[in-house]
């Protein structure tokens, strides 16, 4: 492994000099709006749990749920309330349409990030404050070398399209994409199949961002490169040591602890010379 300049390059072997286009998860990768929703989802689905005939302690509860909402992070939201009444069923519970669980959750969310989307709105928050350090700069820097960027995220699309333009970030990406109702026609994946196949890339020529193990996993899957980011969203500084373990076995390439290292990283992922 190779760390200079709060780089970690975990896979010296990148193909150089060939990127095209450029795929960033939303939340967590540029995105800070939504920080802490885990600290709404968890206590939310343990609460649920802890109704069922046949529950574990809370405790134990708290540790179930946290390894399968971080196993299923970067997904549509529904996957995770999907697993939630699977769960329910296993504890002799009679679980309702995931849809309405989903729908509770974000009513919870929105409480705690009104005020963002508010102060957003009104100009009394500035993007700059929002956003993971230094994404607004490396989404500059990259479009202007020619790169067409995507953004693609497990939250509904309605509302990235709302925060992307909050954040003025939009005008960025060739397209947006996000969760649908009819969830099964969209992930990840099939997006960076998509852009695969209309542009005719090789692997190499593309490249994602993502703070989750679902947009590594799927840009390694295709052959493109991964950079993770270990973004800490609460102190918007350093790395998360948890994400960065995540993203490690998910098989980043790179990592980064947010986007201030970005203009080094591209001088070595398509050097001039």
């Amino acid at each position: 492994m190779l760390k200079k300049n709060n780089i970690e390059i975990l896979n010296p072997e990148i193909p150089r000099g060939l990127i095209k286009f450029a795929i960033f998860d939303f939340d967590g990768t540029i995105s800070l709006i939504r920080e802490g929703w885990q600290q709404i989802m968890i206590p939310m689905m343990v609460e649920i749990l802890l109704e069922t005939p046949y529950h574990e302690s809370r405790q134990e509860l708290e540790e179930i749920v946290r390894a399968y909402v971080a196993k299923t992070t970067g997904k549509q939201t529904i996957y995770q309330m999907i697993r939630l009444a699977e769960e329910i069923k296993k504890r002799g519970g009679t679980p309702t349409d995931p849809l309405i669980y989903k729908h509770q959750y974000h009513d919870l969310l929105m409480e705690r990030i009104i005020y963002r989307l508010n102060g957003l709105r009104s100009g009394e928050i500035q993007p700059e404050e929002m956003v993971v350090p230094c994404a607004l700069q490396a989404l500059q820097q990259i479009c202007q070398q020619g790169v067409v960027c995507f953004l693609a995220s497990g939250t509904d699309e309605k509302y990235v399209y709302d925060e992307a333009g909050l954040l003025g970030i939009a005008h960025y990406f060739e397209a947006i994409y996000g969760a649908q109702d009819d969830y099964k026609s969209f992930s990840k994946r099939m997006v960076i199949q998509k852009i695969i196949q209309e542009n005719n890339l090789s692997g190499p020529e593309l490249i994602a961002f993502g703070d989750g193990y679902v947009e590594i996993e799927d840009a390694k899957a295709a052959g493109g490169i991964a950079i993770g980011l270990a973004t800490d969203e609460t102190n918007r500084s350093g790395v998360d040591a948890w994400k960065r373990d995540r993203l490690m076995a998910s098989g980043a390439d790179v990592i980064m602890p947010d986007f201030k290292p970005f203009p080094h990283l591209w001088d070595y992922l398509m050097p001039q010379d």
